[in-house]
């Protein structure tokens, strides 16, 4: 199994999210970060999920959505020295690379949606933050 962000368009009344978290553990896929925002009567759900594909399936054979899945890039920040996302993002910004999601997961590391064209420069950048990181 692989890690992904779910993309879920949920409607805005209450319950929604509880259908949404429901739905999603009586098939067995674990959220492992994530978050919900509505924005002028639109909610939009971004999780980290452990099966991706069962996620998508279960929620369309249940209503909930529409749901896209993406890829993910994942990176730890240094959580006790100010300014870490910035000096990432800032990265990514010189790279010409825009960040569409970012949220956190359960274990502390930093969740990035990004184009799928550059999905992989985007790791690259990730992976050379955290080699950084791990010899400084």
């Amino acid at each position: 199994m692989r890690a992904a962000d779910l993309e879920v368009l949920l409607a805005d009344h209450p319950g929604a999210l509880a259908e949404l978290g429901e739905t999603l553990g009586a098939a067995g896929v674990s959220l492992e970060g994530g978050g919900v925002f509505t924005h002028e009567g639109t909610a939009i759900a971004h999780f980290l999920v452990d099966d991706p594909e069962r996620g998508r399936d279960v929620l369309q054979e249940n209503g909930i959505g529409p749901v896209h899945v993406h890829d993910v890039v994942t990176l730890r920040l240094d959580q006790e020295v100010p300014g870490q996302l910035g000096a990432f993002t800032r990265r990514l910004a010189e790279a010409g690379i825009n960040i569409l999601v970012q949220y956190s997961d359960h274990d502390h590391r930093l969740v990035l949606v990004v184009d799928p064209a550059q999905h992989g420069q985007c790791a690259d950048i990730a992976a050379q933050w955290d080699t950084e990181r791990t010899t400084d």
